[in-house]
């Protein structure tokens, strides 16, 4: 194994294991630290997927810092630690506590802070983090329920959350070549900066850092600076010209969709989806919450309706969401509709579905550990960041898209289907 990565979410994790298959390494992303016995033989990269976004900083260290143990005794010759694009993290967050653990662990003293995704619109200029034309702050992660961005300087948001020297390359270094970018990381390790935070407007850019960063042992970022990771490897000869194509099989069965992100990419896709005629049941956190709505009426609906794909959701307005965390408390209205979420999907499962789309990180966290496949495979791509995935080490194996809550076009939850072989 190559390159050993440790994502703080489900869907993060699904989004860098594409990036990675893309480019040509054989890839397997895993559901949490890894059994023993997994057959790594012909794996160039392994991304473990845990579910700590939004864990406190300690439980979000411990977890990362197991990890990293199973990718050092894997072989891994680098790592990286992935994170969302829109860089989701409160003040006491655990990207800053995650990123010092791991480089203390590694003993390493420079890594890079890089969440750009360009192809989603997430780049990064004089150190600051834009989504689309927006600054991060200004975007709708003003309003996200668990981590609400409310700064856009990376510089600044690493320096609160860690003890690290926080420096910044800029785009024009970026845009003088790998060279130079290498030169700017010597300059600011003999300065005694730790975490550079680096501009990217561009898939090229990010290649371009990628290629830079090939002699770091930790990187940092979203799954865009993957982008230029594998070369380094095919340059150095350790990577095959090309990996071999597995074809994807999605199993027949039924189709369903389930929703728990509120981002304002999933509601405008569940408008969509509605506008087209999908059936669609909205839960309610109050009712679920007093009982008066069990799982087994989810289901008696799901599986009575005849269209392809029918849609759960518990996705809402910004309003609606701060009422039901008064009224429930911000953390148990969260873990209520994920558990509610997850039981829906083991009762789908056990009817046959074997075609199923989730929206939002921390929901695909919670319905994936409750399905408990040992890894997954990636397949064709629906949208940037997110292909279907084959669940493996299963007697009923099932198609899974995982979608992060900001991703895919408006009419994403209609075209996935299309796509199955």
């Amino acid at each position: 194994m190559l390159l050993g990565a440790i994502a703080d979410d489900l869907t993060g994790a699904t989004d860098l294991a594409l990036m990675l298959s893309r480019e040509g390494m054989r890839t397997i992303q895993t559901i949490g630290v890894p059994k023993a016995g997994l057959d790594l033989l012909d794996v160039d990269a392994v991304v473990v997927a845990l579910k700590s976004r939004t864990n406190p900083a300690a439980e979000a260290v411990a977890m990362s810092l197991e990890a990293l143990s199973f990718l050092q005794t894997a072989g891994a010759k680098q790592f990286l630690f992935k994170y969302c694009s829109t860089f989701d993290s409160s003040p006491a967050g655990n990207i800053g506590p995650v990123t010092e653990a791991l480089m203390q662990a590694l003993n390493t003293d420079l890594t890079i802070v890089c969440p750009a995704f360009p192809a989603n619109g997430r780049t990064i200029y004089k150190g600051h983090l834009f989504v689309g034309d927006q600054l991060l702050c200004d975007s709708p992660m003003r309003n996200h329920p668990l981590t609400p961005m409310t700064d856009s300087s990376l510089v600044r948001l690493m320096a609160g959350q860690s003890q690290l020297k926080v420096g910044l390359v800029t785009r024009e270094t970026v845009g003088q070549g790998a060279s130079a970018v290498a030169e700017a990381f010597e300059a600011a390790r003999s300065k005694g900066e730790e975490a550079l935070v680096v501009d990217a407007l561009t898939d090229a850019d990010l290649r371009v850092i990628g290629e830079a960063a090939g002699g770091l042992t930790l990187i940092t970022g979203g799954s865009g600076i993957a982008l230029g990771l594998p070369a380094n490897f095919r340059r150095a000869g350790l990577l095959r010209p090309a990996g071999d194509a597995l074809a994807f099989s999605a199993p027949a069965g039924r189709s369903m969709i389930l929703a728990g992100s509120c981002s304002e990419a999933t509601r405008g896709q569940i408008r969509t989806a509605i506008d087209a005629g999908v059936p669609t049941l909205k839960l309610d956190p109050m009712a679920i919450a007093e009982g008066r709505f069990p799982v087994e009426d989810a289901l008696s609906w799901a599986l009575n309706q005849s269209a392809r794909a029918p849609l759960i959701y518990s996705s809402a307005e910004p309003d609606e969401v701060k009422a039901a965390q008064s009224a429930l408390g911000r953390e148990r209205a969260g873990s209520l509709i994920e558990h509610f979420l997850a039981e829906i999907a083991l009762g789908l499962r056990a009817a046959g579905v074997r075609r199923l789309i989730v929206a939002g990180g921390e929901t695909s966290g919670a319905v994936v550990g409750a399905l408990a496949p040992d890894a997954l495979f990636i397949g064709p791509e629906i949208d940037p960041g997110v292909p279907w995935t084959l669940t493996l080490g299963q007697t009923e194996p099932m198609a899974l898209a995982l979608k992060s809550g900001n991703f895919g076009a408006p009419d994403f939850f209609l075209k996935a289907w299309d796509i199955l072989p």
